[in-house]
């Protein structure tokens, strides 16, 4: 056997043990918590943090960032790799808030799989709808996870019909609750028929105390809880909804487990489902409509760049997710957007934000490349035959601000700051050609973004800023011809956006947008 087919088997091989997938929510209901108590299941971390760190408990380790900390929110993604059960684990955990809808877009775009996460009370939320949207699109398949059990919510069988209703998922419980939500024992193991008793372990940060007993035991002991919950799996059972790989694969049927990730209930049965279940890496499409087979040679693309995650460093990193063949540290790889090589000698793998040298990646693997400075959100590397992958879009803004400094001489750190902002695609930046340099112009999808950029401006760069809110709410391409044509229009502006010098017509709402494309037929505004 060939040296070349060797090592294409190893990276089969390989890839099959990777699992790489990103827990969706709507914000609160849970899934920086989830994230804490996977990683503890797993033991790479002693104790489980909390949202809000009180008391003993410490933060997550995936809400790194300061402002993260302080408001109980996630507002960037960050990626944890660690192993279980020989399996690799790549979890990347994700924005919930709709404001930061671009940067949980892109992360998706970098996994296999997904876990929605539902809080037991509230069910389907927004945002919720609009990430499972997504990963309809992709066709990704999600497992739902049923949080917050151990709180007063809504009856089980509802939330089944809620979920198969709203989205068009079969709902196939591989768990199921014995107690109603608030008064939850543990739950019952469908594919054996097993009870798992749970009980949240002292200070809810270890793992969950755990016993498992026959049926003859849990009846006697859960009288009618547990009379309850076999009805009901008799009532799933009678209508079909047992879990079937194929159609989950096919993303229209979801496996469901029940538990709470504040006290780790029901959180090993969900890490064991992952790697049971979930799916490893497959061959990607291509911009070229093509298949990239996973035990070809390298390829990954970036579909996040994050700067001064560790303050001793000061530093940026581009997140590339491996898509095919093996990754080694000091590799020269091809930028496929300019054609250059491009050196990858600081390789590291990140877990929240921490970070440690890392010597090869394999597919479904996310690689730090640190001080890439030279690349951007999307861009494809590679070794071997040419690949690109398909770009990942930009959201079209909706708020706009021009941001300015009053301190002449921290002028540098500020156009510094903005173009790290830029890079990372914390907010869209774009140039006014009325305002100059000296005062850019701020594009966000939400109003949080603002914050988010101002509040690292001063706390990364030491620049304290102010922001100017325009009055445009919309935006469409246009081209040199279109601009020429809107500077005898009031109430619109044409920007310059600085990543990629594409033109946007700014407009205060839709009915001037389309006024003034009435007056002007041929003018190109592509939304």
């Amino acid at each position: 056997m060939s040296q070349n087919v060797l090592a294409a088997s190893g990276v089969a091989v390989q890839a099959g043990r990777r699992r790489t997938f990103a827990v969706i929510s709507h914000p609160d209901a849970g899934k920086s918590t989830m994230t804490e108590a996977l990683a503890l299941h797993a033991r790479v971390i002693g104790q489980a943090g909390a949202v809000h760190g009180k008391g003993d408990r410490k933060g997550v380790v995936s809400d790194w960032m300061e402002m993260e900390q302080q408001r109980g929110i996630s507002v960037t993604s960050a990626a944890l790799q660690f192993s279980y059960r020989d399996v690799v684990i790549n979890l990347l955990d994700t924005p919930g808030h709709a404001d930061f809808s671009e940067d949980t877009y892109r992360v998706l775009t970098a996994v296999d799989s997904a876990v929605m996460l539902l809080d037991a009370a509230k069910g389907l939320e927004p945002q919720t709808l609009k990430l499972f949207e997504v990963c309809r699109q992709r066709g990704i398949p999600v497992m739902t996870f049923i949080n917050k059990w151990d709180r007063p919510g809504n009856d089980a069988l509802a939330l089944m019909d809620e979920i198969e209703q709203r989205i068009g998922l079969k709902p196939t419980p591989l768990t199921w609750p014995v107690g109603i939500a608030g008064d939850f024992h543990g739950v019952i193991d469908r594919r054996t028929g097993r009870f798992v008793r749970m009980q949240r372990s002292p200070g809810g940060a270890e793992l969950a105390i755990e016993e498992e007993m026959g049926a003859d035991e849990a009846a006697e002991r859960y009288g009618a809880d547990w009379a309850t919950a076999v009805e009901e799996l008799d009532l799933l059972a009678m209508t079909g909804a047992d879990h079937d790989q194929e159609t989950f694969l096919a993303a229209t049927s979801t496996p469901v487990l029940f538990g709470a990730a504040v006290a780790n209930l029901g959180v090993r049965q969900l890490l064991d489902i992952l790697v049971e279940l979930a799916p490893p890496p497959s061959a990607r499409p291509t911009a070229a409509g093509t298949q990239q087979p996973v035990d070809g040679s390298f390829s990954g693309f970036v579909f996040k760049m994050q700067a001064n995650m560790n303050r001793a460093h000061r530093d940026q990193v581009a997140f590339m997710r491996v898509c095919s063949g093996r990754f080694e540290r000091g590799m020269v790889v091809t930028h496929a957007g300019t054609g250059k090589p491009f050196a990858t000698k600081y390789a590291q793998q990140i877990f929240g934000r921490g970070r440690e040298t890392i010597d090869e990646a394999y597919p479904g693997d996310v690689v730090g490349l640190v001080n890439a400075t030279s690349l951007g959100i999307g861009d494809t590397l590679y070794t071997g035959d040419p690949v690109r992958f398909p770009p990942l879009p930009s959201f079209p803004p909706e708020h706009f601000a021009v941001v300015r400094t009053d301190d002449t001489s921290a002028f540098k750190r500020f156009r510094r700051g903005i173009e790290q902002l830029d890079g990372e695609g914390v907010v869209q930046v774009l140039r006014s050609d009325q305002r100059g340099d000296q005062a850019p112009v701020f594009a966000a999808v939400g109003p949080m973004q603002f914050e988010v950029a101002t509040h690292r401006l001063e706390a990364e760069f030491g620049v304290k800023v102010r922001l100017e809110h325009l009055p445009y709410e919309l935006a469409a391409r246009t081209d040199a011809a279109g601009r020429e044509i809107l500077r005898t229009e009031s109430n619109v502006e044409v920007m310059t956006r600085v990543r990629d010098d594409a033109l946007l017509a700014v407009f205060p709402h839709r009915w001037r947008m389309r006024t003034i494309a009435g007056r002007h037929p041929g003018l190109r505004l592509d939304e």
